[in-house]
């Protein structure tokens, strides 16, 4: 106890700097092992990782990744199975901000898509990236 009393100015400052370091991962809203939109362009560019959207199809007619298929979360069981027919694929979930590409991550591993990742931040990180979208 005394250790803590004669040096509370010292961890109150390892305190502080373990809480800036962990201040990027939760103002973004990334979950743990979200991919970034770096890592999902590797992905995309040099293991040919398809991109499934699982927006609503009016939300995927207003923007999305480029080559992406758009598979509605609701609808996702029944329709990757015939979408995607290589479970070895690495795949990358998108959608507006990541919260439904996190639910439809639970899925496609349920499915057996070992490889299947989630975008972080979603369309959302897409588009503050700069990286180019197309619409329907």
């Amino acid at each position: 106890m005394k250790f803590f009393i004669d040096n509370w100015m010292l961890i109150s400052v390892a305190l502080a700097s373990g809480g800036m370091l962990m201040w990027p991962l939760v103002s973004s809203g990334m979950a743990a092992g979200a991919l970034s939109t770096s890592g999902a362009v590797q992905l995309i560019n040099r293991e040919k990782a398809v991109v499934i959207d699982v927006s609503e199809t009016e939300e995927f007619a207003a923007g999305h990744v480029g080559g992406a298929k758009n598979l509605p979360l609701g609808q996702l069981e029944t329709t990757l199975p015939g979408a995607v027919k290589n479970k070895s694929l690495p795949l990358i979930l998108v959608c507006a901000t990541g919260a439904r590409a996190n639910r439809a991550l639970a899925v496609a591993k349920k499915l057996g898509y070992e490889q299947a990742h989630c975008l972080g931040g979603g369309l959302k990180s897409w588009k503050e990236a700069n990286l180019p979208l197309e619409k329907a």
